[in-house]
């Protein structure tokens, strides 16, 4: 079963784009409403923002199913990554929006749960940690950056509006403190967007679970508010926008490869 896509490069850099897929599997598809078959919560058209990171000889790991299937950048275990706040689980049943996703009565049970780890979760993980290893290999150490997007303004989640570049490091734990600063430079040399340093979105699963300084890996998070790129509504991605975004990112990943 095809459920992710592995574009090995030459550079000691990972990108990993959990939420970028979109796909659901008929036998879900069917059990949700129709509000989350549109898949409202995927990090619409990453894998396209990132596209260029393979000019960077960037690795790039992107999955085909939606996070309602599965969510990549939740522990195993489903425990919470920001306990006291809203958040979504390792298979949602409730959308950024608040909304249900499945039909009432149709929501995953432990065992499907379980077998959706095992299909879904596992593989990815696997292959994450097998393509951080070959990298730490090749050239001595590995950054793993995690690109992600979300809707500016989620009452559900977060209060006002989201500035448009979050990047989290697991509040400093993540990478050294010499790459949060150059990133962070990156950021405040730039005025076309807002942006904050482990602000509401510190890092997820994969940021906290993989970033290990002490052996050669550091992990980033860069969360984006959608509209910085896309309209939010349709979905549609706007080229003229995103180019601009692109190299603000840009910028940031030739920091993360310095």
């Amino acid at each position: 079963m095809d459920i992710y896509h592995l574009h090995q490069g030459t550079a000691p850099l990972l990108v990993s784009l959990p939420h970028d897929g979109s796909a659901l599997p008929d036998p879900i598809a069917a059990r949700l409403t129709a509000s989350a078959r549109r898949t409202p919560d995927t990090d619409w058209h990453v894998s396209r923002l990132y596209d260029f990171a393979r000019e960077l000889g960037a690795s790039i790991l992107v999955p085909r199913y939606s996070r309602y299937v599965v969510d990549l950048n939740r522990p195993p275990d489903d425990t919470s990554l920001y306990p006291g706040q809203n958040t979504t689980g390792l298979c949602p049943v409730v959308q950024f929006s608040g909304e249900p996703v499945y039909l009432e009565g149709a929501q995953p049970d432990p065992a499907e749960i379980a077998a959706r780890v095992d299909t879904y979760w596992r593989p990815y993980h696997d292959t994450l940690d097998a393509e951080l290893q070959r990298i730490r290999g090749e050239h001595g150490r590995a950054v793993l950056w995690e690109g992600h997007s979300i809707r500016g303004t989620l009452p559900f989640l977060f209060d006002g509006a989201l500035p448009e570049l979050n990047l989290g490091t697991a509040a400093g734990a993540s990478c050294t403190p010499a790459l949060q600063q150059r990133l962070a430079d990156v950021l405040a040399a730039q005025s076309e967007h807002t942006h904050v340093v482990n602000g509401r979105f510190k890092g997820g699963y994969i940021t906290r679970h993989y970033g290990d300084p002490e052996i050669g890996v550091e992990a980033v998070q860069l969360e984006i508010a959608q509209h910085a790129y896309m309209d939010e509504v349709s979905f549609e991605y706007l080229p003229e926008k995103a180019a601009k975004l692109q190299r603000v990112i840009r910028a940031l990943l030739e920091a993360a490869l310095a």
